[in-house]
């Protein structure tokens, strides 16, 4: 398949047309409006609904009541009009209904400025609404891999009856890369394997409780890419568009002479707690190094995996300042020589 070079809020919205979805409900907000620019655009063409709410808060009841009748919906946003979605966001996974959120974050908290941001991990993997419930979070790190996703995003959905939100920062939304668009999927709503549409309560229609989905999506759903890590004495971990960076560090210091390697979950919820200390915890490894644009929210989940194990060093920005590789190196340097 030929690439095509797009910006990727487009890029998304028509993968997750592509994927299915035919229902758009959203406001605009920077830096994720071309989603709903472009799906006001190529709903009408597919035979789908785009409608631009008053609220945020309309919007995700709007995604309530169109995911209770067993479509596939989706709606997007970012930081603080997420925010005023979560109430709704916990309504939809009270009611074990799939749709997919996306979050493309800028910084806060508040109002926060319009530049991209990793600052609503927390939001997206700890629960933003009341409850007990998660959410399955993907953290794509380039236009390609939401792509990809999205593609089975919705599937997901539906096998473990729970809201999917891509946790994306604005970068990935703004920047422009050449990407391969999948086929359109041949999708219709089918009620009868679809037991959450309101077409009536049928014996067998119950769904397993939340905790058994969460169980279930925890066993089968990580996600993650190890980065030249078979011989590392030095993990950096990071999520995103960071992790990019990242990358590129790894390739310069090994050609320095520097065994680094790189750690990247790729779901955030459920986390790859296992295969992140099975990472970490082994006998040439001299240390760990948590790259973030926050002030350190993965740090806990990175420190709750290595367990003790070893050492575990934070890098951070605010400001929606993106690290540099200079100042990434300068940190692996750092635990190299024992400081």
């Amino acid at each position: 398949m030929a690439l095509t070079l797009m910006k990727g809020s487009e890029a998304i919205a028509e993968a997750a047309i592509r994927a299915g979805a035919r229902f758009f409900f959203g406001y605009p907000i920077t830096p994720q409006t071309e989603i709903p620019e472009y799906m006001s655009a190529r709903m009408p063409e597919v035979g789908g609904c785009f409608l631009q709410a008053e609220s945020e808060i309309a919007a995700i009841n709007m995604v309530y009541g169109a995911a209770g009748t067993g479509a596939r919906v989706i709606t997007s946003s970012s930081s603080p009009g997420i925010s005023l979605k979560q109430e709704g966001i916990s309504y939809c996974a009270g009611a074990q209904l799939p749709c997919v959120i996306l979050n493309v974050m800028r910084g806060g908290p508040g109002l926060g400025n319009i530049q991209a941001s990793q600052g609503d991990y927390f939001q997206g993997t700890k629960g933003g609404g009341n409850g007990d419930y998660h959410l399955l979070t993907y953290a794509p790190s380039s236009v390609q891999e939401a792509i990809d996703i999205m593609m089975f995003a919705f599937e997901k959905a539906e096998k473990y009856r729970m809201p999917v939100l891509f946790l994306a920062d604005g970068i990935i939304a703004q920047m422009m890369e050449p990407v391969e668009m999948p086929e359109m999927v041949d999708y219709k709503v089918d009620p009868e394997k679809k037991p959450w549409a309101c077409t009536g309560w049928k014996p067998g229609d119950d769904p397993a409780k939340r905790g058994v989905s969460y169980k279930a999506a925890r066993e089968n759903e990580q996600m993650w890419e190890c980065y030249k890590t078979d011989d590392a004495e030095i993990i950096v971990t990071a999520f995103g568009t960071v992790a990019r960076v990242v990358k590129t560090v790894v390739d310069e210091m090994r050609a320095e002479g520097v065994k680094v390697g790189l750690f990247r979950p790729i779901t955030v919820w459920p986390y790859p707690y296992d295969a992140l200390r099975e990472t970490c915890v082994r006998p040439q490894v001299k240390g760990v190094l948590d790259v973030e644009v926050n002030e350190g929210q993965m740090l806990e989940d990175v420190k709750l995996a290595v367990n003790g194990g070893k050492d575990v060093k934070f890098f951070g920005h605010l400001g929606s300042q993106f690290p540099t590789t200079d100042e990434i190196k300068a940190e692996i340097l750092k635990i190299k020589e024992g400081k």
